[in-house]
């Protein structure tokens, strides 16, 4: 199985060598990057390129590892056992099977995406280390060994929001995803928008790289924000001429909402703008 890209998905040489070694060696694919740079979509478009199913496990700050294995539902026991229902005498009833278990017990190799690990407690990835590695866990309450008919391929995500632990690194393939320069973001907007106008792409895109380069941006637009301010240019039929060098230095550019979305970046670029007015 390897992976070339799709019609939908613009993925680069390097991407696409990360996700074919990760395969390769059987080993999770770690994936960190900007926010809307595309590291969550990557999985799903790898299962749709290969023809495999897509597990999504998206964490959160509560999420504890044993969830991704199974959870007993301990609390419909006893309600079922106070209404006399016979489904308490086996607690394999009982048991809700996580990402991991339902991966372990398909037919055929699946995808299973681990999303944002680095929302979870500090020990959550370590907490997975046994169960990624062999590819098999130990259900207590049913006293049954759940191992892995097929390995599934494993892509885990981090905004790089905690450190996550070497042990855990060691097991990993590990990928950046490099923010696109120019050509790159062209061919992702032309995905998109295939009918959009090139001379209103021109501009769009010189604005926002020379967003991108102020320095003391809290939050830099990311590529999904671009898409965003494209969409609502092409609906409210801005013209490229409101986006062209002579005006960028002078005023805020239109719609900038859907690129700025702090106030202090609002304010710091209005400061830039009056800046250069006074200079000029």
């Amino acid at each position: 199985m390897r992976f070339k890209g799709t019609e939908s998905y613009v993925a680069t040489p390097d991407l696409m060598l990360a996700v074919n070694a990760s395969i390769a060696l059987q080993r999770p694919l770690l994936i960190k990057g900007e926010p809307g740079t595309g590291k969550t979509m990557l999985a799903e478009e790898v299962a749709a390129a290969l023809g495999l199913n897509l597990i999504q496990w998206h964490v959160k700050s509560t999420t504890k590892a044993q969830q991704g294995l199974y959870e007993y539902d301990a609390v419909s026991r006893l309600r079922d056992s106070q209404l006399g229902d016979g489904r308490v005498h086996d607690i394999a009833n009982y048991i809700v099977k996580g990402v991991l278990w339902q991966a372990f017990e398909a037919d055929q190799p699946t995808v299973v995406l681990i999303d944002e690990i680095d929302k979870a407690d500090i020990e959550f990835p370590n907490d997975l280390l046994r169960e990624i590695d062999r590819m098999e866990f130990y259900c207590y309450e049913t006293r049954t060994l759940v191992k892995a008919k097929h390995r599934p391929i494993v892509f885990i995500t981090s905004n790089n929001e905690k450190e996550l632990p070497d042990a855990f690194l060691r097991r990993c393939f590990f990928h950046y995803i490099r923010f696109p320069d120019k050509d790159t973001m062209a061919r992702i907007v032309d995905v998109h928008f295939p009918d959009l106008k090139r001379e209103l792409l021109r501009e769009a895109l010189e604005v926002f790289f020379e967003l991108r380069a102020v320095s003391a941006l809290k939050k830099k637009p990311s590529t999904s924000e671009l898409i965003d301010w494209l969409k609502l240019l092409m609906s409210e039929d801005i013209p490229p001429e409101a986006l062209r060098s002579a005006d960028r230095k002078t005023a805020i550019p239109p719609l900038h909402g859907a690129l700025l979305k702090n106030e202090q970046d609002v304010h710091l670029f209005e400061r830039l703008v009056f800046m250069d007015k006074q200079a000029r």
